[in-house]
């Protein structure tokens, strides 16, 4: 499994519009294929910053099943009005499971 942790910057005074094109958007990418989850996070410092948190089978099934189809082309152009810049996107893997601190 690989997490992909999307930053993603809004226009300032454009964060209701980029909500409502999520809403419409998010069914695109979480029901791509491989596609374990969805979330979006909104910062509490920042009311134009977010951050989405999609679970993957694997990065092969981010690329193959969403990134190069028309799933993406169309979640792009959903979300893209209201983005003040391209979102930055990571993909990280588990590397320690359970309890970090042993309590």
């Amino acid at each position: 499994m690989v997490l992909e942790v999307t930053l993603i910057d809004v226009l300032p005074g454009r964060a209701d519009d980029f909500l409502a094109a999520f809403q419409v958007a998010r069914p695109m990418m979480a029901g791509a294929p491989g596609c374990r989850s969805v979330r979006l996070q909104r910062s509490v410092a920042s009311s134009d910053r977010f951050v989405l948190l999609a679970e993957w089978d694997s990065l092969e099934a981010h690329e193959h099943h969403f990134r190069r189809t028309e799933r993406f082309a169309q979640w792009r152009a959903l979300i893209a009005t209201a983005l003040a810049q391209p979102p930055l996107a990571e993909f990280y893997a588990e590397v320690l499971a359970g309890d970090f601190f042993g309590g």
